[in-house]
């Protein structure tokens, strides 16, 4: 595939490569607001980027906006793609850029270009009878475009503000193979029958009260998920060397300042009055952990010091961004931070990796890392930088692990590695990750006492492996469309009377298997046995257990399981004590 770069310089890349995926879907949107323009010529443009999964465009439309429009649209850009157009690439002054947009009545252009430096060269692409101002990269031809398909349209703000026109937003996928659209179709089928917020509702895990957007209710059976995550993540950090620590909601906004939230991050944070103080609830734990660091002064033989924080955080997310449990404006972050001398760094970083891939593989995911470097808007000096950047380069290089770079997308005070997973139907969700920090021990002016008896400066890790067990609830319920392992599955066995006389019996046997450590629920209700069965299987229990007079008078059980074919689900009579040795095979050592 072959992309044009803004120096006009025409590279071949594959579609599966970032900087690919990138320029052909940024094409897509172009031939969209192609599109769009030669059938409504009054329509004014606004954005159209690619997304981390597709692209889109915003449009402010003179009419009601219907999905018949946007089938003609889906048409007119098939055509578009039938012309073969070569784009190409040049550059215009502000000025002149302004002149363009203006004669072209694009307000929201003008915007744009409006906030630019006077002196800057503006790079524009040209495709037949379309130019748009942009930075690039794009395809050199559109008929790589083989196969486009407008998904869905949507609200949304122009800038992301409440305060300005709401425009019409058309998300739309595009593939150089035919092929490929196939089977984004037939995943988006099935990850629509996997909806996380679908299942969750039916499998009594969550719910979100229209009284509180953004901020997920667990339900008795997801306290029982939940929990058990919690207790998993306290054994394995126990192990490593991690103690734990409980830092308040909110804190004064000086700390806040300190650590540099307070302007690189305040938009995402809830800020309050407490008497005649600022305060802001916690969007993260980390400055928490620098004063717990500050209680005592530590020795270079008491580093490394690895604290870890099961942290309630709170984000001012929009409305319009939330979704289920994926994005939400509370969670429980697996926050841990690890201050260190800089001859610890390597081991640690590395020690944190194989942390990350022990839960991962437990849970049956594999996964990408993405290094992501300095952002534009940052703290610290370019040496600092550096280093850490090199440090972590060199601790994936040392595990032999794979990684690509995502420029300027790191944390405000350092470059971090993250981990990426995929789910059972492809798709990668963004979970783990490692941040080194060379900047926050400064701020916090810490310390450690080295063996010439002088003060030195720790380097810090800030580290996540779940990131969020609220969203890794999500993707569970997703990855496994509701069906848990056994370790995890919140009722891992329903018994269930074949009528109501056996109903002690049935009692007898769950009262057996919660002492043996098994989560066990009877299913008494005066039902027929067929239609308890089907039931047990909605709710996705890993084991069933029948009791009739068979099994009262052998004092025995019939034992069905779930991930089975279906001719081999009937694991008939066994002993209770062959039961439970059936079900704690599955448990968590």
């Amino acid at each position: 595939m072959k992309v044009l770069r803004k120096n006009g310089e025409i590279a071949e890349v594959r579609f599966e490569d970032q900087e690919g995926r990138k320029a052909f879907w940024h094409t897509s949107a172009h031939v969209l607001a192609q599109a769009v323009k030669r059938l409504y010529p009054e329509t004014k443009c606004a954005i159209g980027p690619a997304s981390g999964n597709g692209f889109y465009y915003d449009f402010q439309f003179d009419f009601s906006f219907t999905e018949e429009h946007l089938k003609t649209i889906e048409a007119e850009m098939r055509n578009i793609i039938k012309e073969s157009l070569s784009l190409q690439v040049y550059e215009k002054s502000k000025e002149e850029a302004l002149s363009f947009m203006e004669h072209a009545g694009e307000k929201y252009k003008i915007e744009l270009i409006q906030e630019l430096d006077d002196e800057e060269q503006i790079t524009f692409y040209k495709q037949g009878e379309y130019e748009e101002f942009c930075a690039g990269p794009h395809i050199s031809n559109v008929c790589q475009i083989k196969a486009v398909k407008l998904l869905s349209v949507a609200g949304a703000y122009w800038r992301g503000s409440e305060k300005n026109q709401m425009l019409t937003r058309i998300y739309g996928i595009s593939f150089p193979k035919a092929a490929q659209l196939e089977e984004y179709l037939h995943m988006a089928e099935e990850a629509k029958a996997r909806d996380h917020r679908k299942l969750g509702k039916e499998l009594g895990i969550f719910t979100i009260f229209d009284e509180g957007p953004g901020l997920p209710v667990f339900l008795p059976k997801g306290m029982i998920l939940k929990n058990l995550m919690i207790d998993y993540w306290r054994k394995i950090h126990r192990r490593e060397g991690y103690v734990e620590i409980s830092t308040p909601i909110m804190l004064e906004r000086s700390l806040w300042e300190t650590s540099g939230h307070w302007d690189f991050y305040r938009d995402a944070m809830y800020t309050l009055k407490v008497e005649d103080d600022d305060y802001a609830v916690k969007p993260m734990s980390c400055p928490g952990g620098m004063l717990v660091y500050k209680l005592a002064p530590k020795s270079y033989k008491e580093l490394p010091v690895r604290i870890g924080e099961l942290g309630l955080v709170h984000r001012n997310e929009k409305s319009g961004t939330l979704h289920g449990l994926m994005r939400v404006r509370s969670f429980t972050q697996d926050d841990a931070h690890i201050l260190m001398r800089e001859d610890q760094v390597m081991d640690e970083i590395q020690g944190v990796m194989r942390l990350i891939d022990e839960v991962y593989q437990k849970f049956g995911f594999s996964y990408e890392i993405e290094l992501s470097t300095r952002p534009e808007h940052s703290i610290g000096s370019d040496e600092d930088w550096q280093l850490a950047t090199e440090a972590l380069e060199k601790a994936v290089q040392g595990m032999g692990k794979f990684y690509a770079v995502n420029e300027a997308d790191g944390a405000f005070y350092g470059p971090k590695l993250d981990f990426h997973i995929k789910d059972s139907i492809g798709r990668t969700w963004q979970c783990g990750t490692i941040q080194l920090d060379f900047q926050l021990p400064q701020r916090f002016d810490i310390d450690y006492i080295g063996a010439d008896g002088e003060k030195h400066r720790p380097v810090m890790l800030h580290r996540v492996v779940f990131g969020s067990i609220e969203r890794f609830i999500g993707i569970l319920l997703e990855h496994y469309a509701g069906k848990f392992p056994v370790w995890i599955a919140p009722v891992q066995v329903k018994v269930l009377p074949v009528s109501d006389k056996y109903n002690d019996y049935a009692r007898k046997i769950e009262q057996a298997l919660e002492e043996n450590d098994i989560r066990a629920e009877v299913d008494a209700r005066s039902e027929k046995l067929g239609y308890k069965i089907r039931e047990a299987r909605m709710d996705k229990v890993p084991y069933m257990i029948i009791i009739g007079e068979n099994e009262k008078n052998n004092l025995s059980v019939s034992v069905r399981q779930r991930d089975a074919e279906p001719d081999q689900q009937d694991m008939g009579e066994m002993s209770l004590e062959q039961a439970v040795s059936l079900v704690k095979r599955g448990k968590i050592e």
